[in-house]
């Protein structure tokens, strides 16, 4: 084979392989929001919500999202309709979490006290919506956290003032 018929015939070759590349499918994932959302409140205080987390398995994603509820409520707030007390975050100074990061660290480490916290006793079976890729776990779940208690906690030590 001459060069020119080489060259002209890898070319070709080439040209084939980068439309079938091209037509390859790509998997769509749904959306998963990272926003906490609100849903219920109880006469206790405690708040229903809607959690985003994200794990290499469905466990952590699930510890997570626990974590990042309960993040939300002591330093975002949740937007809680019809109740701006509610709807406040529990630590309102400015730089709160880095002031006091010893007692944050540990409290949202693994096995942390925010566990005392949040639980699932109003989650639905079935009721996580899951995406997966190779490398971790989006999962939606719903929580409930203590939030009149978690306020309370926050209080004995110090964090916020009565």
């Amino acid at each position: 084979m001459n060069m020119k018929a080489y060259i002209l015939s890898l070319m070709l070759l080439l040209g084939l392989s980068g439309s079938v590349m091209a037509k390859k499918q790509v998997k769509v994932s749904s959306y998963i929001p990272t926003e906490t959302v609100y849903m219920n409140s109880e006469g206790d205080g405690s708040l229903t919500l809607r959690a985003h987390g994200h794990g290499t398995n469905r466990n952590d994603a699930i510890k997570q999202a626990a974590k990042n509820a309960v993040r939300d409520v002591i330093f975002k707030g949740v937007n809680v309709p019809g109740n701006p007390e509610l709807s406040k975050p529990l630590v309102t100074a400015v730089n709160a979490e880095e002031k006091f990061s010893a007692f944050f660290n540990s409290f949202f480490a693994d096995g942390g006290e925010y566990k005392k916290f949040v639980t699932a006793e109003d989650r639905k079976s079935g009721s996580n919506k899951k995406e997966k890729n190779e490398v971790n776990v989006k999962l939606s779940t719903t929580v409930r956290v203590l939030r009149s208690e978690l306020k309370f906690y926050l209080i004995d030590n110090g964090i916020i003032n009565p």
